[in-house]
């Protein structure tokens, strides 16, 4: 998935897809930090999806998504610290976004 065809929000907190806010990771990550989270998240993954069929083995593999999500900034606490609510997962159209998104269907 290449975030080029995704377009950031002004504020660069989120990426929409399919009409949808989805949390950038953390841009204060160092560049070492960072590669080695995404290192961990895609090796998560490929745990996920080798994990069918094994019930303990799906459910640790996913709690390592989770883990590298978070650690990202992805997911949890927000990484900014201005006090702004978080939208991540939500419709664009139903937050304070969508005024800007409409500019993206013309």
């Amino acid at each position: 998935m290449s975030h080029a065809a995704y377009p950031n929000t002004p504020d660069g907190r989120y990426f929409v897809v399919r009409g949808r806010l989805w949390r950038r990771s953390n841009p204060d990550l160092d560049e070492e930090t960072r590669e080695r989270l995404v290192k961990a998240l895609m090796s998560a993954r490929r745990a996920v999806r080798d994990a069918k069929g094994d019930a303990a083995a799906l459910a640790l593999a996913r709690q390592r998504v989770d883990d590298a999500k978070v650690s990202l900034g992805e997911r949890g606490p927000v990484w900014w610290n201005d006090g702004a609510p978080d939208f991540n997962r939500h419709l664009v159209k139903n937050t304070p976004y969508a005024v800007w998104a409409e500019d993206l269907l013309l």
